[in-house]
């Protein structure tokens, strides 16, 4: 069972910034890919990031440039560092990662975590 714990959702105002981390206790190996995806009540999940194992990050056209998507494989943790951000932003976080290469939705990766929740008013 892999366990994926998330921290970092806050309330904040438009324009201000948040970092979310996500981290996979207990696991030895880093997974190949991590990501973000997110979701509001009555809208379909959105995609959000992906990094692989040697850095290699893809951006939703919304994420793009305001977000950016890092990891720390010595720590299995990732971090998605959110500026700018908009009331269009609020919505369910949720980190995922798959022990492939990064090749499909990150709301489809194998283990999911719980969600943080990101409020932007």
């Amino acid at each position: 069972h892999v366990q994926l714990v998330e921290s970092g959702g806050a309330s904040v105002q438009p324009g201000g910034s948040l970092r979310l981390s996500c981290t996979t206790p207990g696991v030895a190996d880093s997974f190949y890919c991590m990501g973000w995806f997110r979701q509001t009540p009555g809208k379909e999940r959105e995609a959000v990031a992906s990094i692989d194992d040697v850095g290699s990050t893809a951006y939703s056209n919304s994420a793009k440039g305001r977000f950016t998507l890092s990891r720390d494989n010595a720590k299995n943790t990732a971090y998605l560092q959110m500026n700018s951000l908009k009331p269009e932003d609020s919505a369910m976080y949720y980190c995922a990662v798959d022990p492939w290469p990064c090749r499909r939705p990150t709301y489809e990766y194998n283990y999911k975590g719980q969600g943080t929740q990101v409020t932007v008013s």
